[in-house]
């Protein structure tokens, strides 16, 4: 019976269903989730890392510059780790309907344009907007672009499928 049952588990966590990613029930692993301040840190870090990755390569993409010297500010840093957190909470409501990962994705991209959005229009009116996509073809206001509508795509499906899902599986002893 308990083989079934992790075999169900198995398959199910193939399919990309994310119910069997939600945190544990309580009493099933020793020790406590991580608090969310500690979850805030986790998803900073990750955003930083990952447009410092972005910007290296689309630099090298675009300039041939094997440096793969990225950059970033350190406004990323509450802007990806609040965005994170925020799309944790969108998560679990979206898969308590059941919405496939399609659905799920899209509803992500727009909340991070939107996020995106609302932090260059406060950071432009403090002058300190550290990006500028007045360049591309497909922007608004230099704030956003929809050039950028896939990699932001794979970073929502990264965030829901790995981040957010072995964040919440984090056990802390004592």
């Amino acid at each position: 019976m308990e083989a079934r049952k992790l075999n169900a588990r198995r398959s199910n966590d193939q399919a990309g269903s994310g119910f069997e990613d939600e945190a544990p029930p309580q009493g099933s692993l020793p020790g406590r989730p991580l608090s969310a301040v500690a979850r805030l840190y986790v998803y900073a870090l990750h955003g930083c890392l990952c447009e410092v990755a972005f910007t290296a390569v689309w630099d090298w993409c675009s300039t041939a510059d094997r440096r793969l010297a990225g950059h970033s500010s350190l406004w990323a840093l509450p802007m990806y780790a609040i965005a994170i957190y925020l799309i944790e909470s969108l998560r679990e409501r979206l898969l308590a309907r059941h919405l496939p990962l399609p659905l799920r994705l899209a509803a992500y991209t727009m909340f991070i344009y939107l996020w995106e959005f609302s932090w260059g229009v406060g950071l432009s009116l403090l002058g300190a907007c550290p990006w500028d996509y007045s360049g591309f073809r497909y922007n608004l206001g230099g704030l956003v672009t929809l050039e950028y509508a896939v990699p932001w795509t794979v970073a929502a499906f990264m965030a829901e499928q790995h981040v957010i899902r072995n964040t919440l599986r984090i056990r802390l002893l004592n």
